[in-house]
């Protein structure tokens, strides 16, 4: 077991070392962190989100695994936010402890040890897992953001307004909006012409390797040991604690055999790139998500395989 986790996690662990490399040798500036970060996550994340859920087909899915996994993220990032608050950095620390890295670890690590029937059932939460996460994150960051304006604010804008803001602002953003176009190009039942489709295959397949080196090189700029407490928290969190309540909902729902198996692994993955985007997009808690997704990889050597070791017995 222990070689599929360290076939799929080391290739993430050494894309972040490359970028702490490149941040430390002056490769990449500190100035061009920002318009490296605005480039994934405006050009290069949207063309992977539409593209992936433009082939989204929902027929043959297990429901079981879809509830007992998103309504384990939810039951978490719930709880975090209380516990932390409604805030933008809230929700950002929220949505690491529940955010996957379910496309360039997650999809690697499942076809090794499980083969194509765990891809059958890993491909879904894929799928799914950036419509269901990110654009509730998405909505209550906007919230946040607005309702934190409206309280600095001398002419406060009505209730009412703020909501509608920042609903309108969560759609219109380039996370939700390619998910929802690429939803609706779904029903269509068209394929996607190919010359428009390769070059959105290959912005998409850039997005993990940048989005972590990027990481890398924020985290060379950056102060990690006076986030180490914080990161270790969530990092236990999203490694530990998610796949501990994913593993009580699926059974308590039924699941047994590989795709209890799967969803446990795939909530044990380390914490996706995509949280630290949202961290430099917002401006909020920027060192303490660097060092949490850095952290969360290296621990998900250990971790992983742990839980894979354990799902072998239920």
């Amino acid at each position: 077991m222990n070689t599929p986790v360290v076939s799929a996690l080391l290739p993430v662990v050494m894309l972040i070392a490359l970028g702490v490399l490149a941040g430390r040798m002056g490769w990449i500036s500190s100035h061009a962190v920002k318009d490296l970060s605005n480039l994934i996550f405006m050009v290069v994340l949207p063309a992977l989100l539409f593209r992936t859920m433009a082939q989204v087909h929902p027929e043959g899915v297990d429901v079981r695994s879809l509830v007992a996994y998103f309504g384990s993220m939810w039951l978490l990032f719930a709880c975090v936010l209380a516990v932390v608050g409604f805030t933008r950095r809230g929700a950002v620390v929220a949505l690491a402890a529940t955010f996957s890295n379910t496309v360039m670890i997650g999809i690697a690590l499942i076809g090794i040890a499980y083969g194509s029937a765990g891809l059958a059932v890993l491909l879904p939460l894929v799928s799914l897992h950036a419509l269901v996460m990110l654009t509730v994150a998405t909505l209550v960051l906007e919230f946040a953001l607005l309702r934190e304006h409206r309280l600095d604010s001398a002419q406060r804008p009505a209730l009412w307004r703020t909501v509608a803001l920042s609903a309108r602002n969560a759609i219109i953003h380039p996370v939700p909006l390619p998910i929802i176009c690429g939803l609706l190009f779904a029903q269509t039942g068209l394929a996607i012409p190919e010359v428009i489709d390769k070059p959105l295959q290959l912005l998409g397949q850039s997005f993990s390797p940048l989005a972590l080196i990027l990481v890398g090189v924020t985290l060379a700029g950056s102060a990690m040991g006076a986030q180490l407490r914080g990161a270790l928290w969530i990092s236990l969190a999203k490694n530990l604690l998610l796949p501990l309540l994913v593993a009580a909902l699926a059974w308590l729902l039924g699941l047994r055999g590989l795709p209890l198996a799967v969803v446990i692994v795939t909530a044990s993955l380390p914490i996706g790139a995509n949280v630290f985007l949202f961290s430099q997009r917002y401006e909020v808690a920027e060192d303490l998500i660097t060092a949490s997704v850095a952290l969360s990889t290296v621990l998900a050597l250990p971790t992983v395989a742990l839980t894979m070791w354990l799902v072998q017995y239920l």
